[in-house]
């Protein structure tokens, strides 16, 4: 499927109806079958025993999926998280920005399937996997 949105179309999206979180965020590539994406760690994304906190890396894996399902069929309000599956592999380290590649599996009239790895900035294995399933709205 061709790309509807762009790095700067996406960012600027992100601005706009994600201000409040839009600054944790970079979006680095946008390609038909990827976007990547980083999380800008900061001291709000740690947690005890200096790691990155669970909660940060799911932002990161939902974030990046919702931004592939956007890349590919534009602005659609009511795109929503349905499922979110996540495996947490290794510690991420704490002084360093983490990094998602969202894949889009399927893009269906009503769902979309994508999977999303994250690693540790120049970290050689991944830190967390997850799978996603958003629900489409209708009339899109």
């Amino acid at each position: 499927m061709a790309i509807v949105m762009d790095v700067a179309a996406l960012t600027a999206f992100m601005a706009q109806e994600f201000a409040q979180v839009a600054k944790d965020f970079t979006i680095t590539r946008v390609e038909a079958d990827l976007l990547e994406m980083r999380l800008n760690v900061g001291t709000q994304h740690l947690r005890p025993g200096g790691t990155v906190s669970g909660p940060s890396l799911f932002a990161l894996a939902d974030v990046a999926m919702y931004l592939a399902i956007l890349a590919q069929l534009g602005p659609v309000a009511l795109a929503v998280t349905t499922n979110c599956s996540i495996d947490f592999m290794r510690k991420p380290a704490a002084g360093r920005a983490l990094i998602a590649q969202a894949r889009i599996l399927k893009l269906g009239r009503v769902l979309a399937v994508g999977d999303v790895l994250i690693w540790s900035q120049g970290g050689d294995a991944p830190v967390a996997r997850a799978g996603l399933t958003y629900s489409l709205p209708p009339a899109r």
